[in-house]
C-alpha cells in the first residue's frame, strides 16, 4: 500500500482542559499518513484518480477551527474517521501535538493508527460528541 503524507499541518483550534486553553485557539501540529493504492493516478496522471491531499489538508484545518475537544486523542480520533469516510484512503495513522504543552518538551500528543475496516468498532460517528 502507498503512502500520501502530510507533514507538519499547522493549524489553530482550541483544544485542551485547562480554562485558558478553552478561551483562545492555540497552534496545533497534525502529521497524517494516509494509505492507499495510488497506481491509477500515476498510470493515469489525472488528480480524479488521486487522493488530494491539498482537500485532505483544507478538510483537516476546518475540523479543527470549528471544533473544540478536550483531549488530543478525541481529535485525532476525529481527523481519522474524517480522512477514512471521506477520501479513498484504507488505513491513516494520524499523530496530533500541542506545541509546548509541557515546559521541557517541544510538543505533548498522541498519534493512532485506524483503518477503514474498523469504523464500525468505534461508535456511530467519529465526529459526533459522545453521548452521554
Amino acid at each position: 500500500m502507498d503512502k500520501i503524507l502530510l507533514t507538519d499541518l499547522r493549524l489553530r483550534g482550541i483544544l485542551g482542559i485547562e480554562p485558558e486553553e478553552r478561551q483562545h485557539p492555540q497552534e496545533i501540529l497534525v502529521n497524517v499518513t494516509a494509505y492507499a493504492d495510488t497506481r491509477a493516478a500515476a498510470h493515469s496522471d489525472d488528480i480524479a484518480n488521486a487522493v488530494n491531499y491539498a482537500a485532505m489538508a483544507e478538510r483537516i484545518r476546518q475540523h479543527v477551527a470549528a471544533g473544540a475537544p478536550l483531549l488530543v486523542e478525541r481529535l485525532a480520533e476525529e481527523i481519522a474517521g474524517i480522512l477514512l469516510t471521506e477520501f479513498n484512503v484504507h488505513k491513516v495513522r494520524v499523530r496530533v501535538e500541542k506545541p509546548g504543552a509541557v515546559p521541557q518538551a517541544r510538543a505533548a500528543g498522541v498519534e493512532i493508527k485506524r483503518q477503514r475496516a474498523q469504523l464500525g468498532l468505534l461508535g456511530d460517528s467519529l465526529t459526533d460528541p459522545p453521548k452521554t
